[in-house]
This record gives structure tokens, sequence and C-alpha cells, in this order.
């Protein structure tokens, strides 16, 4: 029986687990998904955690009928921000608010004006921002004072679900990042962040580096999931932290770009680099010792989600993909580079990445009699690209280098994607063998801790393999930065 481990990604769509060899195989791959997240009044965002622990269950269940292989260790990954409430019987009291919730505007405002704007991004590293977890536990407790007053525990998403594996209350300091009470810079909970805003330290988990073992698979956990008794827990690591290991995206030098729902660009640091107006997030990375900004455009893939759901793909010819995803790209690439002046601003939840404003509204613009499918379809890809280019602009202009960019989820996978993004990008890009996402990325911080690689460093030389490199075409890239240039303008234009 060969030996592996195990990788758990718990998403806002599903949960994924992956389990991984001594040489970054995948040996196989399981996806449960997850019921939709409600949406009770306009830009809120929950979901239930038990339905995160019923798919875990069954993606693990999956994966482990599908090889003959033990399980070393297991890594965790997760959505982040999100915010779970356990009573004092550690029962799930409330629905999560996620990440891509909205309610939280007045919080965040009366946290910069109480803490004060400068000293918010030295405490924290960050601004308040309505989708990070302190605001959300301000709102329960201003707006649900019973339910906050039976508050024992605070968990992110991946983290209830080690609880119900291991028992423990645990964190990695990646994914702590993201709550708005870590100081970023020192590791660690924020004591002056919890005193200012009047939180008990002892609601909050244990934080951990990624690669650093929890605690161990117990026997309720065993029984559910098929792992065996005793099995070791790493911290793993936030989505996009976990995201970038497996990307190989560890040191400075190399950038991501992630399309998920939402798109990240990600580049890792050895210091905590900071931007003094806090349009992009600056956090611990998943590897020690490092850290890591973050740009985050909130509707990437949602664009293309909700234009499908919402028009559909139009109608399909023969021999043409069935995938609508597909479909759409296909239709796209009948338009003109620039989609002849066609521009889609991709703020359909709001933005964060560089605005800063949950108000933010999407807006297709530039059409005329002349446009159809094909131009809009094109200026989807296309606006999606511009938005992401805003976070890479920002990461240049802190000094930090962009040496290439690696490709990862939706906007890896299409061709047409791919040489879009080089091209509004002005950088090679790159598409990697195994693209597995956070998952794959927990797995590896797995085998750190069980000691198939040394470090992360070391496990990221010998599994990151790049399939394909684009180049920008010249006259394309001249097109699409004068698009680029209109983008910038639009949203200033829109803005009431």
């Amino acid at each position: 029986m060969s030996t592996v481990v195990l990788g758990l990604d718990i998403g806002t769509g599903g949960s994924r687990a992956v389990l991984v060899g001594d040489e970054g195989q995948v040996v196989a791959a399981a996806t449960v998904a997850h019921s939709p997240f409600v949406s009770p009044k306009t830009g809120w965002a929950e979901q239930e955690p038990d339905d995160w622990w019923r798919a875990a269950q069954q993606a693990i269940q999956q994966v482990l009928s599908k090889a003959s292989a033990e399980v070393q260790v297991v890594g965790l990954s997760g959505q982040m921000h999100g915010a779970v409430l356990l009573d004092g019987a550690s029962s799930v009291i409330r629905p999560a608010i996620i990440w891509c919730d909205q309610r939280t505007e007045a919080e965040c405002c009366a946290l910069t004006d109480q803490i004060g704007a400068d000293r918010l991004i030295a405490l924290v590293a960050n601004p308040a921002l309505t989708g990070f977890t302190l605001p959300k536990l301000l709102w329960v407790r201003n707006h649900e004072p019973a339910v906050w007053d039976r508050v024992r525990s605070v968990l992110l998403p991946k983290d209830f679900v080690r609880w119900c594996l291991i028992g423990e209350r645990a964190t990695d300091v990646a994914d702590a990042s993201g709550t708005l009470l870590f100081d970023v810079a020192h590791r660690c909970w924020s004591k002056a962040m919890l005193e200012a805003v009047d939180i008990d330290a002892e609601l909050l988990p244990v934080a951990y580096e990624g690669p650093v073992v929890t605690g161990k698979v117990g026997a309720s956990g065993a029984k559910a999931t098929g792992l065996r008794v005793g099995t070791p827990v790493v911290a793993g690591g936030g989505d996009q932290a976990a995201g970038a290991v497996g990307m190989g995206v560890v040191r400075p030098g190399v950038v991501s770009a992630t399309i998920g729902t939402s798109g990240v660009v990600f580049a890792a640091t050895d210091r905590p680099a900071l931007d003094d107006r806090g349009r992009v997030h600056t956090f611990c990375h998943a590897v020690p010792g490092r850290w890591h900004v973050m740009g985050v455009t909130q509707g990437a893939g949602l664009s293309l989600r909700w234009f499908k759901d919402t028009f559909g793909v139009g109608d399909l010819k023969e021999g043409e993909p069935l995938d609508p995803y597909d479909r759409l790209c296909e239709v796209a690439k009948e338009a003109p580079v620039g989609s002849d002046g066609v521009m889609w601003a991709p703020y359909l939840m709001g933005e964060r990445t560089p605005h800063l404003d949950p108000h933010a509204r999407a807006a297709l613009v530039g059409l005329s009699a002349s446009h159809g499918r094909p131009h809009v379809s094109r200026a989807l890809l296309e606006g999606v690209a511009f938005s992401l280019r805003d976070s890479l602009t920002i990461i240049e202009a802190m000094g930090l280098s962009t040496d290439r960019v690696r490709l990862g989820g939706g906007g890896a996978r299409s061709p047409l994607w791919r040489q879009i993004q080089a091209d509004v990008y002005g950088q090679e890009v790159e598409l990697l063998e195994a693209d597995e996402g956070a998952a794959y990325g927990a797995a590896l911080l797995a085998g750190v801790g069980a000691g198939f690689w040394s470090s992360v460093d070391q496990a990221s030389e010998v599994v990151t393999r790049v399939a394909e490199t684009r180049i920008p075409v010249p006259q394309q890239r001249r097109v699409l930065e004068r698009q680029y240039e209109r983008f910038q303008r639009l949203y200033r234009a829109l803005h009431p």
C-alpha cells in the first residue's frame, strides 16, 4: 500500500479532497458540492457549516475509495473571512456569514472612526473591509445580541471542519490574517486590536504556521471519514495562500493570477509589505517566515456565471463545446481584440481592489446596434483581466518584483483567456501541469509536516512544472492598453 498525504479545501461551491504522493503526483481527487449560499437580504451571504462537514466527509470517503493508499497526514484549506459561531457545547449557533457578505459597512466605518485608518494598518496591516471577519462579529453583537451572548468560540470555515476531525480549535497564520484581529507583522493575534473592540481572546483558536501539526484525527472524525484514528492534521492555509503554494508562488518574483468566483493576484514577499491606502491585502503566507500581498476582484469568474445564468450561452452549433463556459469563450473568439469598444466593469459584488467600495456596481458600456453576443462575451473576459491588472499595477508600485505570472482557476482553462491575460498584463503568463487549486497546496503543506519534503520551498521545486507559456502579442497588447486606459476611467465616471 502506497503512502500519500491528503489535502482538503472547503470552498464556497464545494469541498475538494486530493491524495498526493511523495513526488507531488495526484493519486485521486473528488469534489462534493455544497448547498448554494443563501442571501436573506441584498448583499448578504450565508452558508451552513454542517453542510461543509457533510461535503468534506463525502469527498474524503470518495478519494479513499479510489486509491489503495494510507494517508499519513492531512492538510486543510478553505474560503477565508467567514464567521462560524459556536456555543459552549460547540454547536453552531447561526449560519456562517461568509467572505462575500456586504452587510457590515456601518461596522467598518465605526472601526475606522474609532481606531483610525493609519492605526488599523499599523495594528493589523489592513483597513476595515466588509469581507473581513471582525466586522461580521461586530454586526452580530450589534444586531443579534442574544446570539452574541451565547458565543463561546469563533472559527474560520476550514477550521470548523478541523474541529469536527480532531476536536481542537486551531487555525493557520494565513487564514487568521484575514480576520482583522491578527498582528500580521508579528504573526500572532493582536492584543491591542482585541482590547480596542472588546473581544475576548479566549474566543479565538490557536494560530499555527502552515506545516505545523495541530492535532490528530479522533474516533468520531475517523468514523465519519474513513481516516485512521491518530492521523496528524497540519494547520494548512487559507485558500489563496494554499493555492499559491500549489502553484509554486512561495518566494518573491513569481506572481499568480487565479480566477474562481473571485479573482486574486497574489505575490509572495519576504517582509510584510504595505500599501498605505490598503488597496491590496497584506497577510502572512502559509510558508513560515514569509508574507504575501493580494489584490481581489470580487466578481471575476462570477461575471461569466452571472451572464450564463441570466442570458444563456446562445444557440449551440454542431461540434461546439457543451460546457457553458467553454462555449462563452468560443463565442468570444468571434469578436475582435478590444471587443470593438465594449467594456465590462465586473463589480457585481461591490469591489475590493483598488476601490474598497461595497457599493460599486457592474456595468456593460459602449454598446451599439452592431454589437452582439461575441462582443459582450469577449468584453467579460477582458474586463476581468483589466480588473486584475489593477492589482498588478499596485503591487509593482509597491516595489515588488513580478518576473512572471502563473495562471490558475477558470482563467487558466481557456486558451483565449490565457492570451488575453498575457496581453493585458504585458508579461509572460504560465500554465502549470498540476492545477488542483488550494487542496493541492494544502496537501503539499501536509507533506512538509510529514517529512516528505524538508521545506515548502523544496516541495515547490519538486512538484512545480510549467506546461505552457504565453507571451504578449504586440499588436493585441497595444489595443488592450488603450482599452485599459478607458477602463481605468470607467469606475470614476459611474461612481455616484
